[in-house]
């Protein structure tokens, strides 16, 4: 197994190798440097970038220290080849200049919340002083010494082991982004896996990284320094149609949105880089795909017509959304699978799980589970095989009037996880009885919300694009929208926990230059905006006894964006303003920008995001506690009623509620202010 400190040795000889391509802005290289991939005496040409981003985070402090090193090759390869090649290193000196936040020191002991309290007996401290507790420290759950109080066996009464999994090293779940009040919560560790590997699971390139590798993220066994490496050739044929045909490296835009994707889905995105703030191209996960394209030519109808097919044989490869620990953690996901994933490998307390008393819903009690009770048992990240490749097919055309449309199709892997409840018939600890509730009519016991797989299900996506002029308004209009089947939501009225959905993506956008004049009146100001629609069939939400069960995505969501871009002491200073708004999260970000290109090789940039929420009460939706295999201290009814399986809708924060915050709303804490420096040699 390698040690943090051996990437060193990979990562400069990589950065060395860049260097040697180009003294220059476009040099030729030497032979000795390059191979000649057949292409005769054409020179290579290549460009090389560095750059630095700096961000600092409020109430954080360093949240990024990241130096980029990329090369950017071309090369003809002789008889109409042609080769392009994108080498892209960097390194992340936060997980060292602030360790305490995001490295081997990170974290620490965790109390965790026990509304239950006033109706347990008080716990003598070391002084021997009575004390109700309010909060318990990770390992203090009602099963400990507490528990004997409410007729439980003393101490460890699920077998878990504070020496298996101590209370340091982390911070309790959603901490960043909201309070636990009354919901279920717990500890999850935040230092890298080669400093503290509990929890520590591989969900596709993220979740069990070192130092190491989370300091150089391109540096993987996946080989993601190779940004973009492919080679590319036009067939002309005698009727004038041609074939061009790229295979290698690459990635395939089909959509033309920012910040959120509608139909450009062939390539996942690496959220980790700067969560939804990078543009699309410096963030999306080159794969092996080889295209297609016959490019048919003008029609009487048609100025232009040409027929796609992608096929993404690459080995499945979901979005990274963020390794819990580091800066930019997508939705908090990484942080709720990691200590999910520590639930199960090493038991722990969960905050205010079981009812005081039992069967009624009222207080809630601080409870320790064992090993294998809770939490993440399994990640299926599906293998290489033919049927897991990714097919799309892309018609498009340019009519004579000048309307530019695409029709899509594509079958893919869900990028986005989902978890799965599976089934079990262990013993309640609680009561040494049945662990599960009623069986259901089939007669197969089922444990809801207790223990997950995790799956990436297969998704069929049609859809399609529409780009057209207004002249009189001097505006241009982009819309796009994908139907998926085959995608599956989080669902507490559903046994499994989860359902398959259809969903129906749209957007439209507009871009309009326009004159300001308190920005220039000499030079257009680009307007940009868009308003993305999200529709899910066959919604499913009803009333339980304690509140509302079912799906906690929206059935229906919009987003706005909004840029503003102006053009500067001829046009190299750029200032600009995104925003976005979730409307149904009611969460909006604002990120101005300054960009100041000092000469036609040296960029400067400053810039900020600031995200707001108006509250977060909305956010809170069935945890589940109430459909779980534990009762009497986990069977919440309303009064007078028997126990029915299933949920009774008592809401938390967690787990579901990011889902409804959006990747705005559950990062409300982190403003950033960064600079970013670049300089092409």
């Amino acid at each position: 197994m390698k040690a943090a400190g051996d990437f060193s040795r990979p990562k400069l000889g990589v950065l060395a190798t860049a260097l040697s391509l180009a003294a220059g802005g476009q040099v030729q290289a030497a032979d000795e440097n390059l191979p000649d991939l057949g292409g005769g005496a054409a020179p290579w040409v290549a460009d090389v970038y560095y750059e630095n981003h700096t961000v600092r985070r409020h109430d954080a402090g360093l949240a990024k220290f990241r130096n980029t090193l990329q090369v950017e090759a071309d090369k003809p390869m002789g008889d109409g080849w042609a080769f392009r090649g994108i080498l892209r290193g960097s390194w992340d000196g936060v997980y060292r200049m602030n360790r305490g936040e995001y490295g081997n020191r990170a974290g620490g002991p965790v109390q965790l919340e026990n509304t239950a309290a006033p109706l347990l007996p008080p716990v003598p401290t070391s002084a021997g002083t009575p004390l109700n507790r309010p909060q318990v420290p990770h390992g203090g759950g009602i099963n400990n010494p507490i528990g004997t109080a409410i007729g439980l066996p003393p101490t460890n009464a699920l077998g878990f082991d504070l020496g298996a999994n101590p209370n340091d090293g982390m911070r309790v779940l959603g901490d960043r982004w909201h309070k636990t009040e009354g919901g279920v919560a717990f500890g999850v560790p935040v230092r890298p896996c080669d400093s503290d590997s509990r929890g520590c699971r591989d969900f596709g390139g993220y979740g069990d990284l070192k130092r190491g590798e989370l300091e150089a993220p391109e540096f993987n066994d996946r080989l993601d320094f190779l940004r973009e490496i492919y080679a590319k050739k036009t067939f002309p044929f005698g009727d004038g149609s041609e074939l061009f045909v790229k295979v290698g490296r690459q990635q395939v835009v089909w959509g033309r949105t920012d910040l959120f994707r509608v139909l450009d889905v062939i390539n996942p995105i690496d959220y980790s880089r700067n969560n939804i703030y990078d543009e699309l191209q410096d963030i999306r996960i080159p794969m092996w795909i080889a295209q297609a394209e016959y490019r048919m030519g003008a029609s009487d109808a048609m100025q232009d017509r040409n027929v796609q097919v992608v096929w993404n044989f690459d080995k499945f490869r979901p979005n990274n959304l963020g390794q819990c620990g580091s800066p930019n953690v997508m939705l908090d996901a990484g942080c709720f699978f990691r200590g999910m994933a520590n639930l199960w490998d090493n038991g722990g307390t969960v905050a205010n799980f079981a009812a005081v008393p039992p069967g009624t819903a009222g207080a809630w009690a601080a409870t320790d589970f064992g090993p294998h009770q809770i939490g993440i048992r399994n990640v299926h990240l599906p293998e290489w095989s033919l049927s897991n490749t990714q097919l799309g097919v892309k018609y498009e055309g340019i009519t004579q009037d000048g309307l530019a449309f695409s029709l899509n199709a594509l079958t893919y892997r869900s990028q986005l996880p989902s978890l799965h409840a599976f089934s079990a018939g262990a013993v309640n600890p609680f009561t040494g009885g049945t662990g599960n509730t009623t069986p259901p009519a089939d007669g197969v016991p089922v444990s809801r919300l207790i223990a997950f797989d995790v799956h990436y299900p297969r998704v069929n996506l049609i859809g399609g694009s529409l780009d057209f002029q207004i002249p009189d308004a001097n505006a241009a209009i982009r819309m796009e929208t994908a139907l998926t089947h085959g995608e599956e939501f989080a669902n507490t009225a559903r046994r499994e926990l989860y359902s398959k959905n259809r969903v129906l993506r749209s957007v439209i956008g507009v871009d309009r230059p326009t004159f300001i004049p308190f920005i220039s009146k000499t030079r257009a100001t680009l307007i940009s905006a868009q308003l993305f629609w999200q529709h899910i069939f066959d919604h499913e939400r009803h009333d339980g006894p304690l509140g509302t069960v079912g799906m906690v995505d929206w059935e229906d969501n919009f987003i706005g964006t909004l840029l503003i871009k102006g053009f500067l002491a001829g046009d190299r200073v750029s200032p600009q303003v995104v925003m976005a708004r979730d409307f149904r999260a009611k969460a909006l970000t604002i990120a101005p920008q300054i960009e100041w290109s000092v000469t036609d090789d040296f960029k400067v940039t400053l810039g900020a995001n600031f995200k707001y929420t108006n509250g977060n009460s909305h956010y809170k939706f069935d945890d589940c506690r109430s459909c779980n295999p534990y009762p009497p201290f986990t069977t919440y009814t309303a009064a007078g009623q028997s126990f029915v399986p299933g949920s009774a809708g008592l809401a938390g924060f967690e787990p579901l509620g990011r889902f409804r915050a959006g990747p705005i709303g559950a990062a409300v804490a982190e403003d950033d202010i960064y600079v970013m420096v670049r300089y092409k040699f």
